[in-house]
């Protein structure tokens, strides 16, 4: 196990805010890491200095000579008219069939490897910069949220290739539900310090309620015990038969000290409008056709919505779902067919593109004045901005110095001021971290109007969704069962294809240099005799249950050791720890080189 990054001692400062105060940090070659920290942490600030775009005022980095790094690019790298399959190879060096290889691990087939890649949709170009990232070969990938804007198939499938990557990986995401499926560790940034936690997202954070608690319960009886000295002091230092005692619970008073509890940054405390119920159809959809002139989308829409439902809409992207969003609100007109509302519904709605287009001279309290209904009170919409972290002086800052988290959440919080009982929302988790999430999802259960959303956060769609609409192949349609039935069948859907693929692996082996389409020999461990593959598919079903026991293993002395108090016991427990990890990676490695020869043969 190598040191690739040891930051020591880093210290960052813009101005008065303090992003990195003395951190210290280490990312071994065998570490999965899932970054967390509230928005304005300085997470992505951490990753442009590990990157060189940004320095340290004070502290080092120091990195492996093997160190190659690999960052998700956000911008689009493709020249005018290339195809897909064109790219991947300009960019990487790499031959046609190993950059076919690597894109199959995201489902680019032919139809997307061979067409223009400037005319694929957001999602699709975003499954091949992975795979152009990962033709790199780095040594550290560096993810920035790889899951906004990506649909539910590509979260899937890039959770699956993470989980077989054998380099290491540092992954900023507010999914928990996609860090806890691909990350083993937890770096977290607070206050300018970074923890490093050897265990994954949902164990860090019972760990951090766990230390919370014990020093509120600790400092709770320090304060009760000094009370009580206080109090015995008062009532015998004057007493001449006392006053030797009371001095003595003096000296016990001073050493009884409360330690220090960090606040953390106020979560969003978010509210939505108040309004009445209403029962029957909020907005029925017939005959519908939707798209633009030159092409439909989908057709032959029957969708109905009824009052007081949360209807989530999904689908892989490209297929439609923000159009089928945009045409029932009536800012794209449909092609045929009829939308219906009912009677007396006022619809809200949140776009991805909305905080784009705030007046960047307006101050957060305009705009919010402006966007509140008649009647309000300014002391509803001062609370209101609180509640969305907007306090004090902040409510005077300009628009234009805002970052897109902050920008998100004003345009939210002016849609919660309004008097809507229908709130059509497109993805209205990006940009805001994982507490407001949580606290907008709780918000949206106590609500009592309708919503229509979309979300690509799978715990914020189980949490909120009661229905789930479906656009997939031109089709728009109600989906039979809920989103953890709509999960799992994507989940098969890709384990069966991945399955009949005979399970593709990062590590497979060129085709001969003929490419004549001749049998390679499979390959065997070094002095193994050739087997066949019956006898290659029984050892690899025993191994699978040698991994699934291995791991159960080690999680379990991973859970012991982080409970031990004893010193000697958690240094056992670490021991037995690296053997029980070590075992595994074994099991593992063996387990791909069977998949490599069945593969092969």
């Amino acid at each position: 196990m190598a040191v690739l990054l040891d930051i020591k001692n880093a210290t960052k400062r813009y101005g008065h805010q303090v992003l990195l105060e003395d951190a210290s940090a280490t990312i071994t070659d065998d570490g999965k890491i899932g970054f967390v920290g509230r928005n304005g942490a300085g997470k992505s600030t951490l990753l442009r200095i590990i990157l060189g775009e940004e320095e340290l005022d004070s502290g080092d980095i120091v990195r492996h000579p093997r160190l190659r790094l690999g960052y998700l690019r956000q911008h689009d790298p493709f020249l005018p008219g290339e195809t897909a399959l064109e790219f991947l190879i300009r960019d990487s060096g790499q031959p046609d069939w190993k950059c076919g290889e690597v894109a199959g691990q995201f489902e680019l087939k032919t139809a997307q490897l061979q067409g223009p890649v400037g005319k694929l949709s957001g999602g699709w170009q975003t499954r091949v910069k992975l795979a152009a990232l990962l033709l790199h070969e780095p040594t550290l990938l560096l993810l920035d949220e790889p899951t906004n804007f990506l649909d539910l198939r590509t979260q899937i499938l890039l959770e699956h290739f993470l989980r077989g990557y054998k380099e290491a990986c540092l992954i900023v995401s507010h999914d928990r539900a996609f860090l806890a499926a691909t990350c083993d560790q937890t770096l977290d940034l607070s206050h300018g310090k970074l923890t490093v936690f050897p265990g994954k997202i949902d164990a860090f954070l019972q760990f951090e309620k766990e230390q919370r608690e014990h020093v509120e319960r600790t400092n709770a009886a320090v304060l009760a015990k000094r009370r009580q000295l206080e109090d015995f002091i008062n009532r015998n230092k004057a007493r001449a038969s006392t006053a030797s005692r009371a001095k003595s619970k003096e000296k016990q008073l001073e050493k009884l000290e409360v330690e220090e509890l960090v606040v953390d940054a106020p979560t969003a405390a978010i509210r939505c409008p108040r309004v009445s119920p209403r029962r029957g159809p909020a907005v029925r959809c017939r005959d519908l056709a939707v798209g633009y002139p030159e092409r439909t989308v989908a057709d032959g829409i029957d969708v109905e919505i009824v009052h007081g439902s949360r209807a989530a809409i999904v689908g892989d992207n490209g297929q439609g779902k923000t159009t089928f969003l945009r045409t029932i609100v009536d800012s794209l007109k449909p092609i045929k067919g009829e939308v219906k509302w009912g009677h007396g519904c006022d619809v809200g709605i949140y776009a991805q593109h909305v905080y784009t287009s705030l007046t960047e001279t307006d101050t957060v309290l305009g705009y919010l004045e402006r966007a509140a209904m008649i009647g309000t009170k300014q002391q509803q919409i001062l609370d209101l901005a609180g509640a969305m972290l907007f306090r004090g002086k902040a409510v005077e800052k300009k628009v234009k110095v805002l970052s897109g988290g902050e920008r998100a959440r004003l345009c939210m919080a002016g849609l919660l001021l309004g008097p809507y009982n229908i709130l059509v929302l497109d993805e209205p988790g990006n940009h805001l971290d994982v507490e407001t999430v949580d606290a907008l999802a709780q918000a949206l259960l106590a609500y009592e109007g309708t919503v229509i959303f979309t979300s690509h956060d799978r715990s914020f769609m189980q949490t909120v969704a009661t229905n789930v609409i479906e656009v997939k192949d031109g089709r728009v349609v109600n989906y039979i069962g809920d989103y953890s039935a709509y999960l799992a069948a994507v989940t098969k859907e890709i384990d069966d294809a991945e399955a009949a693929d005979g399970g593709r692996t990062a590590s497979r082996k060129p085709p001969p240099a003929d490419r004549v389409g001749k049998t390679a020999t499979a390959p065997t461990a070094k002095g193994e005799t050739p087997r066949n593959d019956r006898e290659l598919r029984r050892e690899l079903s025993n191994l699978e249950r040698s991994i699934a026991k291995l791991d159960t293993e080690k999680k379990q002395a991973n859970a012991a050791m982080l409970a031990a108090t004893d010193p000697a016991e958690a240094l056992r427990l670490h021991t037995q720890l690296t053997a029980v990890t070590a075992k595994l990676a074994e099991a593992e490695e063996r387990w791909l080189a069977i998949q490599d020869q069945l593969g092969a043969e």
